[in-house]
């Protein structure tokens, strides 16, 4: 599969590589180790992302590789490929939807549950833990050595991805990958401390407000979680700084099923979801328009927040069920 990605590189000379709209770890170290892929072929690398890296998440780009569309549309070289890592959603890469009538290939690049209406080509092993991993193997297998800070930035990809080599995707090939980026360098505690050990006073006075909401529901299966956009604003917080809340619910033994429905600062509905296994909630997100993982998928919502929580908790309550 390695050379599949090859060969469609061998056809372009530039190449513009994006990630989803609110770029996580994952995307972005997968961006970073792929643009060292492409420019050793001879490529011409561009990495666009629709929105600028979250703040808290810049450390991933030290050298600000990483550009924002609205910036440098018109620069960009038409016909140029265009690589779309960490998502098989054209609609979740945001504004980035405008090059595509002016690439000249759309090639993804991606280990989330695969949406069948995709119409693209590309490279996706639902195996694998995360779409670092994926770009670690391509540069292994070029024979790359990656840099310090690409490989620093794929390796918090990884580790993100995997809750620090916990969750159910994680296996030898992870701590192979995860091997190789030690041996270039990364210091696995200094990515710890970034990721885990680095939020702001707004995030704690956030994660306060949105715990408040929790409820447990459906016989202790089923944990619920609000962030509204009023909190964000009281707390002069970011979207970006709830990224691990939903995880918290699942440190009780019976809650199976954690979801958190977060209202961003345009009152648009978001829903992330979490599983133990029993539900597979990328099949839900799926239905609701959105993708994911068995364990970790999500969804964006066009109604609000108590009628996207019913109709989901009637979905979840369906699975549970099933399960019984």
């Amino acid at each position: 599969m390695a050379e599949k990605v090859f060969e469609f590189l061998k056809k372009h000379n530039s190449v513009v590589i994006t990630t989803h709209e609110n770029p996580d770890p994952d995307g972005i170290g997968a961006e970073m180790v792929f643009s060292q892929i492409s420019k050793s072929l001879g490529k011409q690398p561009f990495i666009v992302n629709a929105v600028p890296t979250p703040e808290k998440y810049r450390f991933l780009d030290p050298e600000n590789k990483i550009l924002v569309w609205n910036e440098v549309q018109a620069k960009l070289p038409n016909k140029a490929a265009l690589v779309i890592l960490d998502t098989s959603d054209e609609c979740n890469i945001g504004r980035l939807k405008e090059f595509m009538p002016r690439s000249g290939e759309i090639f993804l690049i991606d280990h989330h549950e695969h949406n069948e209406f995709w119409p693209f080509d590309g490279y996706v092993d639902t195996k694998a833990s995360s779409t670092c991993e994926l770009a670690v193997e391509l540069a292994i297998e070029a024979g790359i050595k990656l840099t310090l800070e690409n490989a620093a930035a794929a390796f918090a990809g990884i580790a993100y991805d995997t809750g620090f080599f916990a969750y159910t995707k994680t296996t030898a090939r992870t701590f192979k990958a995860a091997q190789t980026l030690v041996e270039a360098g990364v210091i696995p505690y200094k990515i710890y401390q970034e990721l885990t050990e680095n939020s702001s006073i707004a995030s704690l006075q956030l994660e306060k407000a949105v715990l408040s909401t929790l409820e447990i529901l459906g016989n202790g299966r089923i944990a619920v979680q609000i962030l509204r956009c009023e909190d964000l604003e009281r707390c002069e917080a970011t979207l970006e700084d709830s990224d691990y809340f939903i995880n918290k619910p699942l440190k009780c033994k019976s809650v199976e099923v954690s979801i958190l429905i977060k209202e961003n600062h345009e009152k648009l509905v978001r829903c992330s979801l979490r599983s133990k296994g029993k539900v597979n909630v990328a099949r839900l997100a799926q239905y609701m328009g959105g993708g994911g993982h068995i364990t970790a998928a999500g969804f964006k919502s066009k109604v609000g927040i108590k009628e996207t929580l019913e109709e989901v908790l009637i979905k979840v309550n369906e699975e549970l069920d099933k399960n019984e």
